[in-house]
């Protein structure tokens, strides 16, 4: 399916650089997540710490997309895998429950890098390849954040349990070290260059957007894939209910690895028939796949047949309306619309994780938690066909 896609040089060197890199960061998120649940801190604590993965794309949208629209690519990128190596060992000194807050600058600190690696990587691809091809490197991204998401949860849950937290950042660090060398050897061909001063393109970012007002509903419609952020959820089922099953580290990286094998599963089905006539439908299943799996909490196993079906969806809605974004977006502009993208898909994920936090907090039970954020894509749905009879031109205007 992706074979013609990665014969392209690029491509294929970009597709190898990721896997690598998000193998180490999902490899060592267990880790931290261990980490914090060692310390005994409370859900709001925890929802803190998981949301300092969001936060850097919220706060730096407006000013990382027009410095992606205007450095030459590959020297910057290389820079911002070096910030992440760097930050990954800075949490081995992280010992105790004092140390909370460091611990939430390093990755504040190392999420601004991803953040800005992810603005220049998805600005990059249209420059590289368009049509299908776009399409298919969106999804292929998908994908392979989704398998390097299921081997990384499950392989880093068990070096966890069986190594330490110390270890596992290690190994993290040596990853990233691999990726800097395999980027080092791409060559990209720099297309842009920016002479206009930093303000002024991100005052013709925000322009371009609040004139345009059809790319802004896309926004809107792609960062309710957000809703799936759920890693919070998932942490404290595992704390509160699963902990007398199995080990917190096992019940955090399989449930995470189960969802992940439905991410990378699930574009082969549903890519295949997903289109702007039918995406309110497969909205509508992701919200009964998530009320599906609130009723199946209650018992580990059971959570994880609810956890694949939460997957199924997600990859293919999350590359689908990432490309309709590419596809209706002037290319002079795309380093800044995809930075304010990611800024609201964050802000979506960020509220999602803040909400499942202070709801557990304040005694709402995890099943209503679950229903309700089943229920924000069922209401998408609805949106969609609003949507879509407003702007029906403009959609099939670039194809299907």
């Amino acid at each position: 399916m992706y074979k013609t896609l990665l014969k392209n040089p690029i491509i294929r060197r970009l597709s190898i650089v990721q896997f690598i890199a998000y193998f180490g960061a999902w490899f060592s998120h267990v880790a931290i997540y261990t980490l914090i649940l060692e310390f005994s801190v409370t859900p709001i604590m925890i929802a803190l710490v998981v949301s300092m993965y969001s936060l850097p794309a919220i706060i730096l949208a407006p000013i990382s997309g027009a410095i992606v629209d205007k450095l030459p690519y590959k020297k910057f990128m290389i820079i911002l895998l070096f910030v992440e190596l760097i930050m990954t060992l800075m949490y081995l000194f992280i010992s105790d429950v004092s140390h909370i807050w460091l611990l939430m600058l390093f990755i504040f600190i190392r999420m601004t890098a991803a953040s800005l690696f992810f603005t220049a990587e998805m600005s990059l691809l249209p420059k590289i390849v368009s049509g299908d091809e776009l399409r298919e490197a969106n999804e292929l991204h998908s994908i392979i954040w989704s398998v390097t998401f299921a081997l990384g949860m499950a392989l880093g849950g068990l070096a966890t349990y069986w190594f330490g937290t110390s270890k596992v950042f290690l190994i993290d660090a040596f990853l990233f070290l691999i990726a800097i060398l395999v980027f080092a050897t791409i060559n990209i061909k720099e297309v842009k260059k920016r002479t206009k001063p930093l303000v002024h393109m991100i005052k013709d970012g925000f322009v371009y957007v609040k004139n345009n007002h059809f790319i802004l509903h896309l926004m809107l419609l792609h960062s309710v894939v957000a809703l799936t952020s759920v890693d919070a959820l998932v942490n404290i089922l595992a704390d509160v209910h699963y902990k007398y099953i199995i080990a917190i580290p096992l019940a955090i990286g399989w449930m995470n690895a189960t969802r992940a094998l439905a991410l990378m599963i699930g574009p082969f089905f549903v890519g295949k028939i997903i289109s702007i006539k039918n995406l309110h439908i497969i909205l509508l299943l992701q919200g009964v796949a998530f009320i599906f799996w609130a009723f199946l909490q209650h018992n580990f196993y059971t959570s994880l047949v609810g956890m694949f079906f939460v997957g199924f969806f997600t990859t293919t809605l999350w590359s689908f309306t990432y490309t309709l974004i590419h596809t209706h977006t002037d290319q002079n502009f795309l380093g800044r619309v995809v930075a304010y993208n990611d800024m609201i898909f964050m802000i979506v994920a960020v509220l999602t994780t803040m909400f499942i936090g202070i709801a557990s907090k304040f005694g709402m039970s995890l099943w209503m938690i679950t229903v309700i954020i089943g229920l924000g894509f069922m209401f998408t749905s609805l949106y969609y066909l609003w949507f879509k009879r407003k702007y029906s031109g403009n959609l099939e205007s670039k194809g299907d």
